[in-house]
This record gives structure tokens, sequence and C-alpha cells, in this order.
């Protein structure tokens, strides 16, 4: 991806839906294109123009709203939501499950998303579960 920490390239062109919503950036690709997502995501690598924005429209933003894990160092993976995505930074909190009186900590990572951050995967800790 040619989309760097700080934002995508300079050639990065934005596409946004009908309602002016920023679903990600198309960049050139060789004589081709490629679609990256606001997480910088490659959505789709080689293709056309309309591919490219289809596959964008395709994906679209509903994921931001899933919940996500958060990998550190020397502890177990938690869950956390998006807070913040933009082309500067991707800011997490831990998921308080819709609780929004509790302060829970928000943790700031680089963009494009960074490996420690990854969608659920079976046999994560869901929040819900105490004991295994």
């Amino acid at each position: 991806m040619s989309a760097a920490a700080g934002g995508p390239s300079p050639d990065a062109i934005p596409h946004r839906r009908e309602d002016g919503e920023l679903v990600g950036w198309i960049l050139p690709d060789g004589d081709d294109w490629r679609a990256i997502d606001v997480l910088g995501r490659v959505v789709a690598a080689s293709v056309d123009w309309l591919a490219a924005e289809a596959a964008l429209e395709e994906r679209g933003l509903a994921f931001l709203a899933d919940p996500w894990m958060l990998e550190r160092p020397g502890a177990e993976p938690f869950r956390v939501r998006l807070v913040e995505v933009t082309p500067a930074r991707i800011v997490v909190k831990a998921d308080d499950f819709g609780d929004v009186s509790h302060a829970t900590e928000r943790f700031v990572l680089p963009w494009p998303i960074p490996a420690q951050l990854r969608p659920p995967r079976p046999g994560d800790p869901d929040g819900f579960t105490l004991f295994r």
C-alpha cells in the first residue's frame, strides 16, 4: 500500500458517498487503480476506476461500529470500539458496552490500521464471559 503513516499518499483521490461521507481513497496502481478504506486497508487493487468506487461503496462504513480487539505486549487482547478515525490517527477506547457514563481508557494508534488492532477472532475474550 502506498499509504503511509499520517495519511494516504498525495496522489490519493478521496471517494465519498452520496451524503458526502468519506469512505476511502482511490490511488493510481500502475495503469489501474487501487481502493483503500478509511482505516488504510486495501479494498481492491489493479482494477478500473468504477470497480474501485464500487469496492469502497460495498465496504461502506458499517465496520466502524463493530467491536475490535486491541493486542498489547504481555497482555490478553481486549475489546475496544473505534472513537476517531482520521488519516492522522486512530483512537479506540475499551468497550463500555454502551454505558456512556462509564469512563474508559483511550488509546491513540497510528494510521493506517496497525496489526495490534484487529477484528475479533473465535476464542477472543468477549467481555461477557467471566471464566473459560
